[in-house]
């Protein structure tokens, strides 16, 4: 899915339930990487507010799981730690 230029979690939680269909204050994580592929978007609520997390690399590209139907990819906890530090992780 790509981003919109909008900075702000309210357009990225409209982004998880008209894109996705699910619900961003459910406690999931959801990312979204830019179309130029060196910017991503973490979105998450925490029980008790939303958070969004911006991460643009000055060189190279974020590793992306690749989803075949156009559907949401799940990823663990390690491989989220790899794609952020840019490390590809799909091996």
């Amino acid at each position: 899915m790509g981003l919109k230029s909008q900075l702000d979690e309210s357009s990225v939680a409209g982004q998880v339930q008209e894109g996705l269909g699910r619900d961003p204050h459910a406690g999931e994580i959801f990312c979204f990487r830019g179309r130029k592929g060196d910017l991503v978007k973490i979105l998450w609520h925490d029980g008790v507010g939303m958070s969004l997390y911006l991460k643009r690399l000055e060189a190279g590209k974020f590793i992306w799981p690749v989803s075949r139907s156009g559907e949401a990819v799940q990823i663990s906890a390690a491989q989220l730690g790899y794609l952020l530090e840019g490390i590809d992780w799909r091996n």
